[in-house]
């Protein structure tokens, strides 16, 4: 197989979802499909039963949510999948944020009973934002939720996507009889589909057209009909499928199913392998790379550190963009110039890993990061460009730092550098006063740090709120931004890479200070 078929074969994609609309439980079933797992766990698993896998943080297994994305490869119909699992909730949107920069299309996740929530929106503004292809499943059929044509016109006034369905589905909650599929006129039951763990066939499929008598012996009569008057408003009235609009992100395929009970899912991975895009182009500071070229490259979008407690490593998902990924061969670390071995490339289950001996275009793959490596780095065989970076946007909740136990000072410093280069928070450093600040998007973030620097690092340290509103880099010429640090020392800090960053304590004195110093910028992101 040449290297642009090896390529073509790649899928990377991302599931994004409001809290608590399946999305852990549909990416353990995909896993589950495609063989990389023998047994599909839940998100809250009870006494003897199998938690889920890619929840692999001991804090995401005691409260049921995905805080930190996970990265997970498994086969499909020939292809080579590379699923990364996002956290749902929005106090860890800018993981979220950075996983959906690494992958090349979406499947969005939508709750059949609630319809689009408002953590959906705000990830489809960074899809809209990367024109990002979408895929939506509409989850949880077994329960009953809205009416499809309903779900259909709040997709499009919210997300601005037409709908495109390839599935329909047949009654709801305790009336579901299946789903029909629009493209091979096939009637899916849902009576008839069970989960084995060595036969992943497909059960209960029946091939026949809406007018069969045998949809209102499968699907009820009652259910056929309505299923027969939404097909025939679906066909009549609404687009049918352009691959170019659905890879511009003008459109969505949307399919109908419940991934608890492993319903619909082989629909979603069919249409994963059969439309969502191959990798292809990435925009770099010189030019754009393409994905079948010799050369390798690729970028860091995510640092894990602890996912060996016992060894305290860091590793560095990398995407690569082009080219082939050797074991053992050097690559260039661009923003230092420094050579790189590639000793041990890892791919990944969750935290379980193995190693590697090549990646192609598309791959997510795992090295040990001895500390050089930022969010955003591009690696390269000798090329010297730059990926487009990933931005650090201004956290919305500020708190003091402050050690329970002085003799464990040496302990959280080293705990808060390592937790805070994974971009789930950052750390300002006070011209005035002996504690550092650390500022989350969200506030449960500063419980999962808590808690993961007692786990890991023995940290005990309690958080303090601090009166500031928010965080602006002071961008400017290097005179002006030293005079400005000077008039202004208690509301300025500098963040972990040296930059100088003021932290007002309202709104207003954002203003004033652009009114007062109009040659200087005041971001709120840093590049």
């Amino acid at each position: 197989m040449s290297f642009s078929d090896i390529v073509q074969k790649r899928r990377t994609f991302a599931i994004i979802s409001h809290p608590d609309a399946g999305k852990t439980t549909l990416t353990e079933k995909l896993l589950w499909y495609g063989g990389a797992i023998r047994e599909a766990g839940m998100v809250r698993a009870k006494r003897g039963r199998k938690a889920a896998t890619s929840d692999w943080m001991e804090i995401e297994r005691q409260r049921g949510i995905s805080v930190t994305s996970s990265v997970m490869s498994f086969p499909h119909d020939g292809h080579h999948m590379n699923l990364v699992d996002t956290p749902g909730h929005e106090d860890f949107c800018e993981d979220t944020f950075r996983a959906l920069a690494a992958v090349d299309s979406a499947v969005v996740l939508i709750d059949g009973a609630k319809g689009v929530e408002p953590q959906t929106l705000r990830l489809m503004e960074v899809c809209r934002m990367r024109r990002t292809p979408v895929i939506t499943f509409i989850n949880k059929c077994d329960r009953d939720i809205r009416d499809p044509l309903e779900l259909f016109d709040e997709i499009e006034q919210s997300l601005g996507l037409p709908c495109v369905p390839l599935t329909l589905p047949c009654g709801s909650g305790v009336s579901f009889r299946g789903v029909y599929s629009l493209a091979d006129q096939a009637f899916h039951s849902f009576a008839e589909r069970k989960q084995d763990d060595e036969d992943r066939t497909e059960r209960g499929i029946h091939r026949f057209g809406l007018d069969s008598a045998e949809l209102d012996r499968l699907g009820g009569e009652r259910e056929a009909g309505k299923l027969r008057e939404l097909a025939e408003f679906v066909t009549g009235a609404m687009p049918g499928l352009d691959r170019d609009a659905y890879l511009q992100g003008r459109q969505t395929p949307v399919f109908f199913g419940s991934a608890l009970h492993l319903f619909g899912v082989k629909h979603l991975l069919d249409a994963l392998v059969g439309i969502a895009p191959a990798p292809s182009r990435r925009a770099s500071d010189k030019r754009e790379v393409m994905a079948d070229e010799d050369a390798f490259t690729g970028f860091v979008f995510k640092i894990q550190a602890n996912m060996d407690p016992k060894h305290r490593d860091r590793m560095a998902f990398v995407r690569v963009c082009s080219g082939k990924f050797v074991r053992g061969e050097k690559v260039t670390h661009v923003t230092s110039g420094r050579e790189i071995r590639m000793a041990a490339p890892t791919t990944f289950v969750a935290q379980d890993r193995s190693l590697v001996d090549e990646a192609f275009s598309g791959d997510i793959v795992g090295i040990h990061d001895p500390g050089v490596f930022r969010i955003g780095d591009t690696l390269t065989g000798g090329e010297k460009l730059l990926f487009e970076g990933i931005p650090e946007f201004s956290p919305e909740h500020f708190a003091r730092v402050v050690s329970k136990n002085p003799l464990r000072s040496k302990q959280l410093s080293q705990g808060l550098e390592q937790l805070t280069q994974e971009g789930a928070a950052q750390v300002f450093t006070p011209f005035s006063g002996p504690h550092q600040l650390l500022g989350v998007v969200g506030r449960l973030q500063f419980d999962v740090i808590q808690f993961r620097l007692s786990g890991e690092y023995g940290a005990e340290c309690m958080f303090e709120p601090v009166p500031v509103w928010s965080s602006r880099w002071v961008v400017g010429d290097e005179e002006k931004v030293r005079l400005f640090k000077d008039q202004n020392i208690f509301d300025c800090a500098t963040d972990r890479h040296g930059g100088l960053v003021y932290l007002p304590s309202h709104e207003f004195k954002v203003r004033l200070m652009q009114e007062k110093w109009p040659d200087l910028k005041f971001e709120s992101a840093r590049r």
